[in-house]
This record gives C-alpha cells, sequence and structure tokens, in this order.
C-alpha cells in the first residue's frame, strides 16, 4: 500500500508511531491541510528500508524521489513546516502558484525564460536552476522554493518593470520583495552564491509593499489595464473611456451655462431694485412742491427799470 501510494502521490505525509500529543498535531493539521495535500499514518515497518528515524514517533514528508523528517527545534510549528513542505522542490510557476506560495515564507528561485525558444542560453538557466534545486535541497529547502516560468508577463506587473528574458529573479512573495542578478550566473556554483548573499543580506531587495510601493503599483495596474484594452480592442476602449467623459464634460457645461443664467438673472435684479430706489426720492420731492390754495411765500421782487423809478 505504500508503494501504491508513492506512486499515485508526488507529495505526501506520513504520521509514524502509536498515540502521542505528536499524533494530535498531527490530526489537527491535516484536518486544516486536507485540502492541498495527502496525509497517512503507518507503522514503522511499513516504510522503506533506506528510511531511517532517530526517535518515534515521527512526521515525514516523502517528496522529489526522498524525504524529510519534521524537527519541531528546527522546523517550528508542525502545520507551518507541512504548509511549507506541501510543495516538490521544482515547479512550473505561474501567478497561482505564486501566489499560493506567498503562505510558506519562502523564497522563489525562478529561471524566467520562453519555452518556445530553443538556443542554449534558455535552456541552460533552466537546468543550473533544477541542479540547485536538486543536488543543494538540504542546505536550501527550508527557506527556498524553485522552479521556471514561461514568459515574463506575470513577472514584469509583479516588480512594475520590463524584465529581460532568459534571466533569474528571487521572489519574496510575502512582502512583494525581488532579487536581480548582481553577476552572471554561468553555473550552479554561481547560484549557490548568488543564493547565499541573498541570505547574509549582501545582495538588496527592492520591490516591497510600502506605502509607496502600493501608490506606484496601483498607477502602473491601471496604466497596464488600459493599455491593454486599447491594444487588444481599439473601438472598446474609445467606448469605454470616451462615453463616460463625454457624460461628464456634457454635465460640467450644464453646470456652467446655469450658473451664468443665474448670475444674469440676479445682476438684472440688482439693476431693477436700484431703479427703483432712485425713483423714490424724486417722488419724495414731487410731493414737497405747493398745492392750490396753499399759503404762497413772498418772492423776491428783482430791481425797478428806469420809467418806472420816474413814475414813481
Amino acid at each position: 500500500m505504500f508503494e501504491h501510494v508513492q506512486k499515485r502521490h508526488r507529495v505526501f505525509f506520513v504520521y509514524i508511531g502509536g498515540e502521542s500529543p505528536l499524533k494530535e498535531k498531527y490530526i489537527d493539521a491535516a484536518s486544516e491541510l486536507i485540502v492541498y495535500t495527502y496525509f497517512f499514518s503507518a507503522s514503522e515497518e511499513v516504510v522503506p528500508e533506506y528510511v531511517t528515524l532517530k526517535e518515534m514517533p515521527a512526521v515525514l514528508v516523502f517528496k522529489d524521489e526522498t524525504y524529510f523528517v519534521y524537527d519541531e527545534y528546527e522546523d517550528g510549528d508542525l502545520s507551518s513546516w507541512i504548509n511549507r513542505e506541501r510543495f516538490q522542490n521544482y515547479l512550473t510557476m505561474d501567478g497561482f502558484l505564486l501566489y499560493e506560495l506567498g503562505d510558506t515564507g519562502k523564497l522563489v528561485a525562478i529561471a524566467v525564460i520562453d519555452e518556445k525558444n530553443t538556443s542554449i542560453e534558455h535552456t541552460r538557466l533552466k537546468s543550473i536552476i533544477q541542479e540547485v534545486a536538486r543536488d543543494y535541497r538540504d542546505q536550501f529547502h527550508r527557506d527556498f522554493q524553485f522552479g521556471h516560468m514561461d514568459g515574463n508577463d506575470y513577472i514584469n506587473t509583479l516588480l512594475m518593470d520590463e524584465l529581460k528574458v532568459p534571466t533569474v529573479v528571487v521572489l519574496n512573495t510575502s512582502n512583494q520583495q525581488y532579487f536581480l542578478l548582481d553577476r552572471q550566473i554561468k553555473n550552479a556554483e554561481d547560484m549557490v552564491q548568488f543564493i547565499n548573499n541573498i541570505l547574509d543580506g549582501t545582495v538588496e531587495a527592492q520591490g516591497g509593499d510600502s506605502i509607496l510601493q502600493r501608490l506606484k503599483r496601483i498607477v502602473f495596474d491601471a496604466k497596464s489595464t488600459i493599455v491593454s484594452i486599447f491594444k487588444s480592442s481599439p473601438l472598446m476602449g474609445c467606448f469605454l473611456f470616451g462615453l463616460p467623459l463625454g457624460v461628464i464634460s456634457i454635465m460640467c457645461y450644464g453646470i456652467y451655462t446655469a450658473d451664468t443664467d443665474g448670475g444674469y438673472i440676479e445682476e438684472r435684479y440688482e439693476v431693477s431694485k436700484s431703479e427703483i430706489e432712485s425713483q423714490e426720492p424724486t417722488e419724495e420731492s414731487k410731493e414737497q412742491e405747493p398745492r392750490s390754495g396753499d399759503v404762497l411765500v413772498p418772492t423776491v421782487q428783482g430791481p425797478k427799470d428806469v420809467l418806472e423809478k420816474k413814475k414813481d
């Protein structure tokens, strides 16, 4: 039955031993992660002869034609260890898989290549990553996940930059940081040196999930979406962006003209009001003029002429 399971599943976990607190933790982890991988329990006689166990009970993961034993002191929480080890050491990457790897806390070393391109450079980088994943698994499997990706479209959106192909990039999918090559990778030893430099902090991390980086990502995503729409269907792009802009323009014009008419009416109202106020004093002055029957005020006589003086 063990051989049958090993043929059917590329990754599976086995608890070996009797009742123990470790088995209770294993059952809890299995009930939580059963949708992602496979869990079994067995006696010590079931496991192959090449498996050596220092102590019992134990939890093992079988993958990549080998096995790894859970060590509580080095690996920490059992559920976290299972979540990290539920993937093969080398994988063909895509966007969904990179999203899942974000929960493992591992760095992901990816050879970004064009699988349709059969040139030496493309195949060489892929084989170097495979060699490091296979020959240095005991050294790096706790911290690194390895794989290759066909094309750079997804990586470009993640890095917000145009990545040259072929190349190698190391991603920290938990915080969106990335590391680019600081040397030319000629063989597996160069790749191992690059990984060690990342672990000891010699290579500077780029990107991240800071507020500035998030704003840049929003702008980049919006720009990429608009460009992709116009490239795929220019008429649809004109309709999607032209129609809302046209409606907004008409609304703004209507609001502007409404304000202008309102100001003109208000101005005419002020003019008519001032005219009415100017007419009121005139009417009051007319009312103050003497009417017939009223006592007349003597008028001042002008000087007499010469004849009137002689008559006098």
